[in-house]
Protein backbone atom coordinates (compact mmCIF):
# COMPACT_ATOMS: atom_id res chain seq x y z
CA UNK A 1 0.00 0.00 0.00
CA UNK A 2 0.48 3.67 -0.51
CA UNK A 3 3.40 4.74 2.04
CA UNK A 4 4.72 1.36 3.35
CA UNK A 5 8.38 1.37 4.23
CA UNK A 6 10.49 -1.47 4.32
CA UNK A 7 11.26 -2.59 8.24
CA UNK A 8 14.83 -1.01 8.52
CA UNK A 9 13.44 2.54 7.64
CA UNK A 10 10.26 2.14 10.18
CA UNK A 11 12.66 4.46 12.93
CA UNK A 12 13.73 7.08 10.58
CA UNK A 13 9.83 7.36 8.95
CA UNK A 14 8.38 7.51 12.23
CA UNK A 15 10.21 10.26 13.50
CA UNK A 16 9.83 12.36 10.10
CA UNK A 17 5.96 12.22 10.18
CA UNK A 18 6.03 12.79 13.91
CA UNK A 19 8.31 16.40 13.27
CA UNK A 20 6.54 16.88 10.03
CA UNK A 21 2.95 17.18 11.42
CA UNK A 22 4.32 18.40 15.01
CA UNK A 23 5.67 21.69 12.89
CA UNK A 24 2.35 21.48 11.10
CA UNK A 25 0.60 21.83 14.00
CA UNK A 26 2.87 24.59 15.55
CA UNK A 27 1.92 26.86 12.69
CA UNK A 28 -1.34 26.21 13.07
CA UNK A 29 -1.74 27.44 16.16
CA UNK A 30 0.18 30.40 15.28
CA UNK A 31 -2.03 31.00 12.58
CA UNK A 32 -5.40 30.80 14.86
CA UNK A 33 -6.50 27.49 13.44
CA UNK A 34 -9.54 26.93 15.13
CA UNK A 35 -9.44 22.99 14.44
CA UNK A 36 -6.84 20.99 13.28
CA UNK A 37 -7.87 17.39 11.44
CA UNK A 38 -4.96 15.03 10.87
CA UNK A 39 -6.27 12.54 8.28
CA UNK A 40 -4.70 9.08 9.75
CA UNK A 41 -5.30 4.90 8.67
CA UNK A 42 -7.31 2.39 10.27
CA UNK A 43 -4.47 0.46 9.82
CA UNK A 44 -2.93 1.62 12.98
CA UNK A 45 -5.01 -1.03 14.73
CA UNK A 46 -2.93 -3.42 14.07
CA UNK A 47 -3.91 -7.52 13.04
CA UNK A 48 -6.85 -8.63 14.84
CA UNK A 49 -7.96 -11.52 12.35
CA UNK A 50 -10.66 -9.83 10.64
CA UNK A 51 -12.33 -8.52 13.29
CA UNK A 52 -14.19 -5.29 13.54
CA UNK A 53 -11.54 -2.02 14.88
CA UNK A 54 -13.27 0.76 16.88
CA UNK A 55 -11.99 4.41 17.62
CA UNK A 56 -11.49 2.85 20.94
CA UNK A 57 -9.74 -0.51 20.32
CA UNK A 58 -5.65 -0.86 21.27
CA UNK A 59 -4.30 0.01 18.78
CA UNK A 60 -0.58 -2.42 17.44
CA UNK A 61 0.32 -1.39 14.45
CA UNK A 62 3.12 -3.78 12.47
CA UNK A 63 4.16 -1.84 9.67
CA UNK A 64 5.80 1.14 9.58
CA UNK A 65 3.08 3.48 7.90
CA UNK A 66 0.89 2.94 10.80
CA UNK A 67 3.77 3.25 13.15
CA UNK A 68 4.23 6.38 11.72
CA UNK A 69 0.73 7.49 11.71
CA UNK A 70 0.22 6.34 15.51
CA UNK A 71 2.95 8.08 16.68
CA UNK A 72 2.28 11.16 15.11
CA UNK A 73 -1.59 11.25 16.75
CA UNK A 74 -0.35 10.19 20.10
CA UNK A 75 1.75 13.78 19.30
CA UNK A 76 -1.00 15.79 18.66
CA UNK A 77 -3.52 14.41 21.35
CA UNK A 78 -0.77 15.67 23.91
CA UNK A 79 -0.26 19.14 21.61
CA UNK A 80 -1.36 22.01 23.71
CA UNK A 81 -3.97 25.00 22.86
CA UNK A 82 -4.84 23.63 19.35
CA UNK A 83 -8.30 21.37 18.43
CA UNK A 84 -7.15 18.60 17.62
CA UNK A 85 -9.33 16.07 15.06
CA UNK A 86 -8.19 12.58 13.79
CA UNK A 87 -9.67 10.61 10.82
CA UNK A 88 -9.15 7.25 10.69
CA UNK A 89 -9.40 6.47 7.21
CA UNK A 90 -9.46 3.20 5.37
CA UNK A 91 -8.50 1.88 1.56
CA UNK A 92 -9.03 5.13 -0.33
CA UNK A 93 -10.36 4.97 -3.97
CA UNK A 94 -12.33 6.70 -6.78
CA UNK A 95 -12.29 9.30 -9.10
CA UNK A 96 -9.36 8.35 -11.34
CA UNK A 97 -7.28 7.03 -8.54
CA UNK A 98 -5.17 4.22 -9.33
CA UNK A 99 -5.21 3.19 -5.72
CA UNK A 100 -6.79 -0.21 -6.57
CA UNK A 101 -5.01 -1.14 -9.61
CA UNK A 102 -1.33 -0.30 -7.85
CA UNK A 103 -2.25 -2.40 -4.67
CA UNK A 104 -2.54 -5.13 -6.51
CA UNK A 105 1.03 -6.62 -7.11
CA UNK A 106 1.74 -6.13 -3.53
CA UNK A 107 -1.58 -8.07 -2.51
CA UNK A 108 -1.18 -10.74 -5.13
CA UNK A 109 -0.23 -13.46 -2.39
CA UNK A 110 -3.21 -12.49 0.16
CA UNK A 111 -6.16 -14.79 0.90
CA UNK A 112 -8.77 -14.05 -2.26
CA UNK A 113 -11.66 -14.01 0.63
CA UNK A 114 -10.05 -11.39 2.86
CA UNK A 115 -11.95 -8.38 3.23
CA UNK A 116 -11.06 -4.84 2.82
CA UNK A 117 -12.86 -1.27 4.45
CA UNK A 118 -13.05 1.01 1.48
CA UNK A 119 -14.12 4.78 1.37
CA UNK A 120 -14.47 6.43 -1.78
CA UNK A 121 -12.64 10.01 -2.33
CA UNK A 122 -15.88 11.87 -2.32
CA UNK A 123 -16.90 10.39 1.10
CA UNK A 124 -13.19 10.88 2.68
CA UNK A 125 -14.09 14.78 2.09
CA UNK A 126 -17.46 14.45 3.23
CA UNK A 127 -16.12 13.26 6.32
CA UNK A 128 -13.16 16.13 6.92
CA UNK A 129 -15.73 19.12 5.94
CA UNK A 130 -18.41 17.30 8.90
CA UNK A 131 -16.12 17.28 11.38
CA UNK A 132 -14.76 20.68 10.67
CA UNK A 133 -17.91 22.49 10.14
CA UNK A 134 -19.29 20.35 13.45
CA UNK A 135 -19.61 22.81 16.83
CA UNK A 136 -18.51 20.88 19.29
CA UNK A 137 -17.82 16.90 18.21
CA UNK A 138 -18.10 14.80 21.08
CA UNK A 139 -14.86 12.40 20.19
CA UNK A 140 -11.80 13.10 18.83
CA UNK A 141 -10.95 10.21 16.96
CA UNK A 142 -13.42 8.84 14.41
CA UNK A 143 -13.05 5.95 11.94
CA UNK A 144 -14.11 6.69 8.31
CA UNK A 145 -15.64 3.64 6.29
CA UNK A 146 -18.54 3.12 3.27
CA UNK A 147 -20.72 0.86 3.51
CA UNK A 148 -19.30 -2.05 2.20
CA UNK A 149 -15.89 -3.95 2.87
CA UNK A 150 -15.55 -6.24 -0.42
CA UNK A 151 -12.90 -8.91 -0.28
CA UNK A 152 -9.96 -8.68 -2.50
CA UNK A 153 -11.55 -10.55 -5.27
CA UNK A 154 -13.97 -8.30 -5.84
CA UNK A 155 -11.72 -5.34 -5.48
CA UNK A 156 -9.28 -6.90 -7.90
CA UNK A 157 -11.92 -7.89 -10.61
CA UNK A 158 -13.02 -4.05 -10.39
CA UNK A 159 -10.14 -3.20 -12.29
CA UNK A 160 -9.95 -6.16 -14.72
CA UNK A 161 -7.37 -8.58 -12.49
CA UNK A 162 -7.15 -12.34 -11.50
CA UNK A 163 -8.50 -13.11 -7.85
CA UNK A 164 -5.30 -13.26 -5.28
CA UNK A 165 -3.71 -16.63 -5.01
CA UNK A 166 -3.50 -16.43 -1.34
CA UNK A 167 -0.33 -17.97 -0.99
CA UNK A 168 1.46 -16.60 1.55
CA UNK A 169 -2.16 -15.75 4.05
CA UNK A 170 0.10 -14.49 7.10
CA UNK A 171 1.16 -11.10 4.95
CA UNK A 172 -1.99 -10.10 4.67
CA UNK A 173 -3.16 -10.39 8.72
CA UNK A 174 -1.46 -6.84 8.91
CA UNK A 175 -4.50 -5.55 6.46
CA UNK A 176 -7.06 -7.57 8.21
CA UNK A 177 -8.98 -5.17 10.38
CA UNK A 178 -12.32 -4.00 9.23
CA UNK A 179 -13.08 -0.75 10.53
CA UNK A 180 -16.37 0.30 12.33
CA UNK A 181 -17.83 3.30 10.82
CA UNK A 182 -21.16 4.21 13.52
CA UNK A 183 -19.15 6.26 15.80
CA UNK A 184 -19.32 9.51 12.78
CA UNK A 185 -22.91 8.72 11.56
CA UNK A 186 -24.22 9.04 15.03
CA UNK A 187 -22.51 11.66 16.33
CA UNK A 188 -21.69 13.70 12.81
CA UNK A 189 -24.65 12.33 10.53
CA UNK A 190 -22.32 10.77 7.89
CA UNK A 191 -23.74 8.74 5.20
CA UNK A 192 -21.67 7.73 2.32
CA UNK A 193 -22.20 9.06 -0.83
CA UNK A 194 -20.99 6.14 -2.40
CA UNK A 195 -21.83 2.96 0.05
CA UNK A 196 -20.68 0.11 -2.01
CA UNK A 197 -17.57 -0.04 -4.82
CA UNK A 198 -20.26 -1.48 -7.82
CA UNK A 199 -22.25 1.77 -6.92
CA UNK A 200 -18.89 3.86 -7.70
CA UNK A 201 -18.44 1.53 -10.94
CA UNK A 202 -21.39 2.38 -12.31
CA UNK A 203 -21.53 5.99 -11.58
CA UNK A 204 -18.26 5.71 -13.33
CA UNK A 205 -16.63 7.19 -10.32
CA UNK A 206 -14.04 4.08 -9.63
Amino acid sequence: MRGVLPRRHARAGTCRERSRTQHLAQASREAGVERFVFTSTGLVYGPNGGGIAREEDACMPVDAYPQSKLAAERMLLAFEGLDVRILRLPFVYGDGDPHIADVVPFMRTFPPAQRMSIGHHADVAQAVIRLLDAPSPAHRIYNVVDDEAPDLATLFASVGQPPPDGTTPERGQAFAALLDGRRIRDDLGFRPLFPRLQEAIDAGRA
